[in-house]
């Protein structure tokens, strides 16, 4: 393919009964090879993919919802280190399933960390909390924002819920992001479909590429990612040569599976600057739009 093109692989990705570390590495190294297969630069695992090693604690931590969140503290570390090594392994950008991650005040955030293939890395923090994050895990708000540079383009990550909140993406977007993931994990379908038509108008407010990354599956042996429902997807602005509903792909509804994209940037390029309508120009001329905070710039080669 000619110009800008980045092929992305946005995983619908299930939630199973995990009792090693070792059994951890074996599903994530199969889930990447496969995507490296099919030839995908960048790949994207859901909001927290990470809870399914509280298994390995055992089904009596498993079942418990802050036990989980402490077990799962234990292999932070270990858990970032198989991605990065993969990421390195095979030469591509991997935005990791998100976990809930202790600051060193104690606090609990939803972090997904992102790696290259050089070992640069970098991470992006949940900034609003639904209300069974806040009311019943203890996660707290995160602050600041971060668009991470993958050469061949920039990129920006909105987890799940925050991807409703007009602002953030805009914030992303006006620091030069022009794909935007969204790691979701979602319980019913009303709760997938409002990330999803968000990720569809956050493309088409800010003319750029969004792409939905899901938990999928039941888990009864745990607690809080017990029922996942969802499918990845990949949105943009319906103008010119994309799709007139700006859905370039989606996924088998609740299906454990990848879903492809190859993301032309040069025609993304050509529709912010010369579209029928011009909402990444324009936005400004909203009564009332603010001034945003600046993004943090963040170099991953």
């Amino acid at each position: 393919m000619a110009g800008r093109v980045i092929r992305v692989a946005a995983a619908q990705y299930p939630i199973e009964e995990i009792t090693s570390f070792a059994a951890f590495e074996d599903k994530l190294s199969q889930w990447v090879q496969q995507a490296v297969s099919h030839r995908a630069q960048l790949l994207v695992f859901p909001e927290y993919g990470a809870m399914e090693l509280a298994r390995i604690a055992g089904r009596q931590i498993s079942l418990d919802l802050h036990a989980s969140i402490e077990a799962l503290q234990y292999h932070i570390g270990h858990y970032e280190a198989a991605y990065a090594d993969l990421a390195t392994r095979y030469g591509v950008f991997i935005v990791a399933g998100s976990a809930p991650t202790r600051l060193t005040d104690g606090r609990f955030v939803n972090r997904a960390s992102i790696f290259g293939p050089k070992g640069h890395s970098g991470f992006q923090q949940k900034h609003i909390m639904t209300r069974f994050e806040g009311e019943e895990w203890g996660i707290s708000p995160s602050a600041g924002l971060c668009v991470f540079d993958i050469g061949i383009t920039k990129i920006g990550i909105a987890i799940c819920y925050d991807t409703e909140f007009p602002l953030i993406a805009r914030a992303l977007a006006e620091r030069g992001a022009e794909i935007l993931v969204a790691p979701s994990c979602t319980e019913s379908l009303a709760g997938y479909y409002r990330v999803r038509h968000a990720c569809a108008a956050r493309a088409l407010e800010n003319q750029i590429y969004v792409v939905q990354s899901p938990t999928v599956g039941e888990a009864p042996w745990t607690v809080g990612v017990e029922v996942n429902v969802g499918a990845a997807g990949f949105f943009a602005p319906p103008d010119k040569k994309f799709p007139a509903d700006g859905v370039l792909a989606i996924g088998t509804l609740n299906k454990a599976e990848w879903v492809y994209a190859d993301l032309d940037l040069d025609l993304l390029a050509e529709v912010r600057n010369n579209g029928d309508v011009l909402n990444a120009r324009d936005w400004p001329l909203q009564p009332g739009a603010p001034v945003l905070p600046r993004a943090k710039l963040v170099t991953l080669v």
